[in-house]
């Protein structure tokens, strides 16, 4: 476990920190906003990361079931900063996502409009002549054709973008009841890589979780792969 300036431990691993930001390795199961039926939430270790009166804030969000990077900033402006990159595309958002099958390419792009859908099963993104534009530049970093490891970067910031991007291209991601992949009891999706280009720039890189390391070492992975 990482420590901060006052040796106290951080609650969560810490991949970038600075006096305006702080970038933590997510665990796969937590959401970031506390939910409607209670239970532990990101946002609650707030008071744990900075003794400012103002923040911490999220900077941007992660699924519940999706580990990896994500950006905290400690104080207003940062996180004005933040917003601004995001809202103008200028953060490199790199995914992890270990899928069921192979796509027909080695790589390509997703470009749809997504809109959310609600019926009885409950609510999921799908694709909408009416909805936001969503792009996703991908890549197969490894296959056995039965899964397939990618590398995903996502153009824009769309709820659930990663999973139905994945799905559409046949290839739902491991662990995801919603879109098709439900094989496996945990989404195998994270938040690899993340930069943003402030001054000073922000970058940090993930490990994989468990259960997504255990399938990458079956492909070749040694601990090193591309961002």
């Amino acid at each position: 476990m990482t420590r901060r300036p006052d040796d106290r431990p951080d609650p969560f691993p810490v991949l970038f920190r600075d006096n305006r930001f702080i970038v933590i390795d997510k665990p796969p199961g937590l959401p970031v906003h506390p939910g409607p039926s209670g239970g532990p939430s990101v946002e609650d270790s707030f008071p744990l990361l900075s003794r400012r009166a103002d923040g911490p804030w999220l900077a941007h969000r992660l699924d519940r079931d999706t580990s990896g990077c994500l950006l905290i900033a400690l104080r207003k402006q940062a996180l004005l900063a933040a917003q601004a990159a995001f809202a103008a595309g200028q953060v490199r958002k790199t995914y992890w996502a270990v899928v069921q099958g192979r796509p027909a390419a080695d790589s390509g792009t997703v470009a749809m409009t997504m809109a959310r859908h609600s019926d009885r099963q409950g609510w999921r993104m799908v694709a909408a002549p009416d909805g936001q534009a969503s792009r996703t530049d991908w890549r197969v970093l490894a296959s056995d054709g039965r899964e397939s490891w990618l590398e995903l970067h996502l153009l824009t910031g769309r709820t659930h973008q990663a999973r139905l991007h994945c799905a559409s291209l046949g290839c739902p991601i491991l662990g995801d009841p919603v879109y098709g992949g439900a094989e496996g009891p945990t989404l195998h999706l994270m938040s690899r890589h993340l930069a943003l280009p402030l001054s000073p720039p922000v970058s940090a890189t993930a490990p994989p979780p468990a259960h997504i390391r255990a399938t990458l070492d079956r492909h070749g992975w040694q601990g090193i792969g591309a961002i």
